[in-house]
Formats: C-alpha cells, structure tokens, sequence
C-alpha cells in the first residue's frame, strides 16, 4: 500500500523533528561518548582488529549519513518558518513590500538591496550615535597617545568634577546603543 505523498512528508518531518531534537540533547552527547569508551576499552580484548576498527567506522559513517539529511530538512522548515513570518511581518507594516522574498535573490541582488538600505539610513542622516561615540574615543585616545599619556580605551579624562562627554551626547549615544 503507497502512502500519499503529504502522509509520508508529514511522518518523515515528525521523525526528523524527534531525532535532530534528541540529537541534540546532552544525554544523546553522554551516551556517544560512552560508545566510543565502551569501543576503545574493547580494542586489547578483541586484540584490535580489523572487524574492531569496522564496526566504529561503519556505525559512525552510517549515523552521519542520515543524520546529515535529518538535520537538514528540519533546518531547511525551521529557515522557511522564519522567512513566512518575516515576509508577514513585513507586509503588516510599513516597510518597502520589495524586501518580501528576497530569501531567493543571488548574492549579489541580496548585496544591492543591503546597500540600498545603508545609503536610505544615511541619506537620513541616521548614523549610529554609538558609532560617534567610538570615533570620538578613538581620537581621545590618539591624542593622549601623542602627549605620551597612556589610558585604556573607555577611560575619559575627567573635568571639572564630570565626565567629558556626559550630558546629551552620553543619552544619545546610550539610547542608539540600545
């Protein structure tokens, strides 16, 4: 009797949900470990043969052979679960719809649709605060290097009582790191 086609993926994508999730449990780790141990304490009493060294080879090959597709189909639902919601997501609100099924362009459309998205950020003037932040430290630091004064990078000279860089431009950045 054939299975139909949607009965059998439905039990093969249930299987390969139960095996990748158990396989990936530290009991499932233990218990391999405890194999191999088990195999290699056997080695002096079957006086390392070839049959000994076979019996690892062929079980751990034949494991990473089905595994290797297991794995793979339940990352390959879980990738396509993400981008359904993200295309949703992104639908819903009042992004660009363009960026629906972008999942399908080659790298280089992929690239194109990155840098048309840094250069929108930018043309709003919407540079990362904390980015300012780090370029300012950078160029305290460099200037104390000159004089010869050595501080560590997120150190800030301290005057008169307050740090330097407090106030607005320390909550902007804060917020922006956030």
């Amino acid at each position: 009797m054939a299975f139909p086609k949607m009965k059998f993926n439905k039990a093969f994508s249930s299987v390969a949900s139960a095996v990748a999730h158990a396989a990936g449990m530290p009991v499932t780790f233990l218990a391999c470990c405890a194999i191999v141990i088990i195999w290699a304490v056997s080695g002096p009493l079957f006086g390392f043969s070839d049959t000994w060294q076979l019996i690892i080879n062929t079980g751990t090959t034949i494991i990473t052979f089905l595994m290797v597709f297991l794995i793979q189909n339940t990352q390959n639902r879980d990738g396509a679960a993400v981008q359904v919601k993200l295309d949703e997501l992104i639908r819903a609100s009042k992004s660009e719809n363009t960026f629906i099924g972008i999942e399908h362009l080659t790298e280089e459309e992929v690239a194109d649709f990155r840098k048309r998205c840094e250069n929108a950020a930018k043309a709003h003037g919407r540079v990362v605060e904390a980015e300012k932040a780090l370029q300012a430290e950078t160029t305290e630091m460099a200037a104390a290097a000159g004089k010869g004064v050595a501080r560590k990078p997120g150190s800030r000279k301290k005057t008169a009582g307050r740090k330097a860089g407090s106030g607005k431009q320390k909550t902007k950045a804060t917020k922006a790191a956030v």
